[in-house]
């Protein structure tokens, strides 16, 4: 957390705040953020640079700017990216601040200081953020039943382990493997090995649809995650199995469980998902 949904959003939301603009100071509180180049470095090569377009690439973040150098953040558990006044109340936990010649401020916080940020220059390498050994993203053309037959099958693993590997889907996280898997009808604990041809299509189908669900409704929060306004998600009445342990099945009526599978809190329906 936060997920595909959720960087999605705030990219969309900080784009019409951020594009065009000018970065005319960077500030650090904490350093230890900054994962490439130098701290240092970082501050001084993102003065005066010029914003363009906003992009994602699984849970990562893209900001790109006018001279083709890329900063690149990642948000990991409790990151969040507000676009706010110069003269609001920072918050604790802000740990980058990015002064706007508008007078606004692009602001880094994160609680518990899992999250990332990388500055790439123009033609550099990425050899440093982990895009590199990404897998498709669910809305790519080639995001298909044989794809992840291709990538999955011949692994003797879960499903639910599957489908939160970075290396074959770019952004699927606890959260929405959950939700794809009861949409799916697929029990999270059902080996990748002995799912049929019909379960990999009907996965390829709703992971996308799960996935532009939660978007259209402004990403899920729970307690961190907020968009680049500050605004929490609207998602989470919409979920159909993520955290409904004990609550009734939207399907068939039986209580939903939970169970660590992969090393994860999963939830799901014991009837609907043999």
């Amino acid at each position: 957390m936060p997920e595909l949904p959720e960087v999605e959003t705030v990219k969309n939301t900080l784009s019409p705040l951020l594009i065009g603009r000018t970065i005319t100071t960077c500030r650090l509180n904490r350093t230890d953020v900054i994962k490439y180049p130098a701290a240092e470095q970082f501050s001084l090569l993102l003065n005066d640079a010029r914003i363009g377009l906003l992009s994602r690439r699984g849970k990562y973040l893209i900001i790109n700017l006018d001279n083709g150098d890329r900063l690149i953040i990642h948000l990991r558990m409790t990151g969040r990216l507000l676009c706010t006044p110069a003269d609001k109340e920072q918050k604790i936990h802000t740990h980058v601040i990015f002064a706007l010649d508008n007078g606004n401020e692009l602001r880094f916080s994160d609680t518990r200081r899992f999250g990332c940020l990388w500055l790439l220059k123009k033609g550099e390498e990425d050899t440093v953020t982990g895009i590199n050994r990404l897998g498709i993203e669910p809305f790519d053309d080639n995001f298909n039943a044989d794809y992840l037959s291709s990538h999955l099958s011949k692994r003797r693993i879960c499903i639910k382990q599957g489908l939160l590997d970075q290396s074959v889907i770019a952004g699927l996280g606890n959260i929405y493997v959950d939700e794809s898997l009861f949409a799916a009808a697929i029990a999270p604990q059902h080996l990748t090995s002995e799912l049929n041809q019909q379960q990999w299509q009907t996965l390829a189908e709703v992971i996308p649809q799960v996935l532009m669900q939660s978007i259209a409704n402004n990403g899920t929060t729970f307690s961190d995650y907020l968009d680049g306004e500050g605004n929490a998600g609207k998602n989470m009445p919409f979920l159909q199995a993520y955290r409904r342990e004990g609550l009734p099945c939207l399907r068939c009526g039986a209580s939903l469980q939970r169970a660590k599978i992969a090393g994860r809190s999963s939830y799901f329906c014991p009837v609907c998902q043999k």
